[in-house]
This record gives structure tokens, C-alpha cells and sequence, in this order.
């Protein structure tokens, strides 16, 4: 086999321990059983991967094209097409900050850039304790809430600098973090693990909502004809959030 970027002899990945290995294939059956094609299991079997390493190693790939009759290069550009598959160890929290157009004006750059300073790492790159993967990512659906900062899918909304520096210092610290919405925090390797379809046993997980913005539900309301139309609708968040929490 050759490394085609460095036209040099790679060797084959190696396998998983037999035990980790049974385990795997125990729960790569189970994920499989639920499609009628097995290779439409393929993207779960990565996350399954990813929740036993932390990202997708070659042993992974080697693993998934094995129980699902695929080639490691069929696997490998799955793997590679999507940002939601780490292809090197990375943290136990993976702190995306959107900088996407409007997070990008409303501050999403200038707390990027400062977390960046602040941590000592680059896009893409871990603290040296193993903890914290810092990355700039696309759209999350949450411009209500910009600029919204991302750890492990779960959301940061309407932070500044100082918010989310004090954050990253409290998961650097192994302090509880509350998400502001949504799901409680859990680790990299969990997510990646419910995110493969298994039950996600978080106390309130299923209660928990991430929901519509002030923003979007005005807009909703006034499409329903439930609101009169607003001459102007910007107006200061503050006065928003409290006239939808009345």
C-alpha cells in the first residue's frame, strides 16, 4: 500500500484489541440491523469509531470498511467529506465558535481570535492538556442568538470574549458547564457516541429543546397574523428576549 501524498510504502492500519474489537462489532450489528443496505450504515459506524478514540483513526476506517464490505478508500472519503469527522486526536471538548456572516459581525471573529490568544492554539488545534479543540465551523441554525459559541453540538448563544474565555477556563479547570439551552455538556467521545444513534442517558435530555429565537418567533407570529406587522422590527435584544419570556 503507498502513501500517494508522499509516495512512500505505508503500512496496513492496525486492529483494534480483540476485546475492544468484539465490543465494536456487538454494537456496529446493532446499528446495522436498522437500515436495509448495510453501507447506509456507514455514517453512524464512523461516529461509533469516533466515540472509541476521539476521531477517526485508520484503524477505524479499516474497521468500518471490514464489517460493512466496503474499501478503506470508499470509507476514508466519507471520512474526509464531512468536518464532523476529527481525522487526529483531538479534545474531550471541541469548542466551535461561528463565524459564519452575521455571529462574524455581532463579535463571532473578534472571540475566535481571542480565544485563540487566550488558549494558545490555532483553528483546529488541542490544548496541550488533551481538553480543549478550538475551531472556527459554518452555520449552526442559531443566528437568533449570535454570536453563538459551539462545545461538543451543544450552545453557547449571545457570548462576547469574556464569556467564552471564562467557559474554556472552567472546562480547562474540569469546573460544570452549562450549556445556555439545550442538552447538559457531556464529552467528545459521548456525543460522538449518541450521535451513532445509542440512548442518550443524560438526566433532562430528552426534555431538553434547543427552540426558536425571539427573532424567528416574532417573525412566525406575524406570518400566522398573530402579531401586528412592525414598521420596524430591529429593536434591542434585551427588550425582545423580555417581551417573548412575558
Amino acid at each position: 500500500m503507498t502513501d500517494i501524498s508522499l509516495g512512500m510504502p505505508q503500512l496496513p492500519a492496525p486492529d483494534y484489541p480483540v476485546e475492544v474489537r468484539e465490543r465494536l462489532a456487538a454494537d456496529a450489528a446493532e446499528v446495522i440491523a436498522r437500515y436495509p443496505d448495510s453501507r447506509s450504515a456507514l455514517l453512524p459506524l464512523l461516529h461509533l469509531t469516533q466515540a472509541q478514540e476521539g476521531y477517526v483513526s485508520r484503524t477505524g476506517i479499516r474497521f468500518c470498511a471490514e464489517v460493512l464490505g466496503l474499501t478503506t478508500a470508499e470509507v476514508t472519503a466519507v471520512a474526509t467529506f464531512y468536518t464532523m469527522y476529527r481525522r487526529k486526536p483531538s479534545g474531550d471538548y471541541q469548542v466551535g465558535v461561528c463565524t459564519n456572516t452575521l455571529c462574524a459581525v455581532m463579535g463571532g471573529d473578534t472571540i475566535f481570535e481571542e480565544l485563540k490568544e487566550h488558549l494558545g492554539v490555532g483553528n483546529n488545534e488541542t490544548t496541550p492538556d488533551g481538553k480543549v479543540t478550538l475551531e472556527h465551523i459554518e452555520c449552526n441554525a442559531a443566528c437568533d442568538y449570535a454570536p453563538v459559541v459551539m462545545v461538543n453540538w451543544e450552545f453557547f448563544d449571545n457570548q462576547t470574549p469574556e464569556s467564552a474565555k471564562a467557559m474554556v477556563d472552567d472546562l480547562l479547570a474540569g469546573r460544570a458547564v452549562e450549556p445556555t439551552r439545550g442538552a447538559p455538556l457531556c464529552t467528545y467521545k459521548e456525543t460522538a457516541r449518541i450521535l451513532a444513534g445509542f440512548p442518550d442517558e443524560r438526566p433532562g435530555a430528552v426534555e431538553a429543546s434547543g427552540g426558536a429565537g425571539p427573532a424567528s418567533l416574532i417573525g412566525l407570529r406575524i406570518a400566522r397574523g398573530e402579531s401586528p406587522r412592525l414598521g420596524k422590527v430591529v429593536r434591542q435584544r434585551a427588550e425582545t428576549a423580555t417581551e417573548e419570556g412575558e
